[in-house]
């Protein structure tokens, strides 16, 4: 029997402007999505969550709450599942540090509610994002689907 796979995502709104990575490596790969990853055996999640942020962004965070707890089903080119993670989204404030894309990131942007209609980003984040930032900083409309 398998399991699913404890992670963590970082939503940051600075200036109404939301921070999304472009993921380096699969599940994603050269899709946008929210800061985060895999919470490590041992590792409480909002240490997970500041750890991710530093290692993918070069920031350094404040997390403030937990703002959503979601299931991500990974999907192959025949529809099997290949990974479930429950995922912790954290919203948290910059507190320091310079953005730069590093470890799995290869790219790290501030986007407007506008900016975010002419990107690619996995189905999760574009659901996340109109359940937590469309909503309060534009508007849109964003489809549904899995990683």
């Amino acid at each position: 029997m398998r399991w699913p796979i404890p992670a963590v995502g970082l939503f940051v709104v600075k200036d109404g402007r939301v921070l999304l990575v472009r993921r380096g490596n699969e599940p994603g790969r050269g899709k946008w999505s929210l800061p985060g990853g895999r919470v490590r055996f041992g590792e409480r999640s909002e240490d997970a969550a500041v750890r991710e942020m530093r290692e993918e962004t070069g920031l350094e965070v404040r997390l403030r709450k937990v703002v959503d707890v979601v299931d991500v089903f990974w999907r192959g080119p025949e529809g099997e599942l290949l990974e479930h993670f429950v995922i912790v989204d954290f919203e948290a404030e910059v507190v320091g540090g310079e953005l730069r894309a590093s470890d799995d990131a290869i790219d790290a942007r501030w986007f407007s509610p506008e900016e975010l209609e002419g990107i690619e980003m996995t189905d999760s984040t574009k659901e996340f994002l109109e359940r937590h930032f469309l909503g309060r900083f534009g508007s849109g409309s964003r489809g549904q689907g899995e990683l």
